[in-house]
């Protein structure tokens, strides 16, 4: 079956199209603390939210650096403070919180899911890669490793 130039042209944008949709990064927002977080914690990150959404990021990343010593073991304070950090590009620092937030929330696909981890990687694979890898050559074509 011929196709006509003007089909095929159509065809290809179409594609294009689609495939640039797909990689748009989401923005990048900070989460509600969990619903029994002490008052005081949620106080500062709902500063640090509006320093943060109107770009005033060491004014949110010292928000969210007290709700952090307020609610230490809050996934979504850690996420919210990675957040400032990664802003302000202090991306080491980030990483770890980042990955503490994860591993504070294991079940929060927003913090999994989130571009701003994604970039660090995935700790579960991380260790998982470190920890099983059982041989360093690698595999021929058609059969198991050499």
């Amino acid at each position: 079956m011929k196709f006509g130039f003007p089909v095929l042209v159509a065809l290809v944008l179409i594609v294009s199209f689609g495939a640039c949709t797909k990689g748009k990064a989401r923005p990048l927002v900070p989460l509600a603390l969990e619903p029994h977080a002490k008052a005081p914690a949620v106080a500062l990150t709902e500063q640090g939210m509006q320093a943060y959404q109107t770009r005033k990021f060491d004014e949110a990343k010292r928000y969210f650096s007290q709700a952090v010593t307020e609610a230490p073991q809050s996934g979504p304070a850690h996420y919210n403070y990675a957040l400032a950090l990664n802003a302000l590009g202090d991306t080491e620092e980030a990483r770890q919180h980042f990955i503490e937030a994860a591993n504070l929330a294991p079940g929060d696909k927003t913090i999994w899911d989130s571009p701003a981890l994604h970039q660090y990687g995935n700790p579960q694979t991380e260790k998982e890669t470190k920890e099983h890898r059982t041989t360093t050559s690698r595999p021929t074509f058609g059969g198991p490793p050499r």
